[in-house]
């Protein structure tokens, strides 16, 4: 066989094999290339729609946690309030409570003080007749100084 007769025939052959591979292997070959990049297509989607999703989620939770970061802030700063609101209701009592005892201490002392003028009087009275008899040297009669004694009482 001559050499041109082996091209033709190889022509030949692969003609047919180009046909047969065209119309029977290549559509299903491209059939799952395309599926395939169907499915990267979906999947890159997917992944961008899921991203977006994670970033409004995040978006969400950072703006949940800045509320909750507000509302302890108005609370600590309430128990505060409160607080320095019990503080000062009970330095008040205190207070109150003080003068109280420092306004009944007081008149225990005006009443003290009272008691020891009326006995201070007593015995400058006793005294006062002791000198008086001594001075005199007679008789004393209790009965018509005893008015006396209690003017000088009241005096004193």
């Amino acid at each position: 066989m001559s050499i041109t007769a082996t091209l033709i025939v190889q022509i030949i052959v692969f003609l047919i094999l180009v046909g047969f591979t065209m119309k029977y292997v290549w559509p299903p070959i491209t059939a799952a290339l395309d599926e395939r990049a169907k499915k990267i297509a979906d999947g890159l989607a997917a992944a961008d729609k899921a991203r977006s999703e994670l970033s409004a989620a995040n978006k969400r939770v950072e703006e949940e946690l800045s509320k909750s970061r507000n509302e302890s802030a108005a609370r600590l700063a309430d128990a505060e309030r409160r607080a320095q609101a019990l503080i000062e209701e009970a330095k008040a009592r205190a207070a109150e409570e003080g003068a109280k005892i420092i306004a009944a201490a007081k008149a225990e002392a005006d009443q003290q003080a009272i008691a020891a003028r009326e006995a201070l009087r007593e015995q400058v009275a006793v005294l006062a007749v002791k000198g008086a008899e001594q001075i005199l040297k007679r008789e004393v009669n209790a009965g018509v100084h005893a008015e006396l004694l209690n003017r000088l009482k009241t005096e004193l």
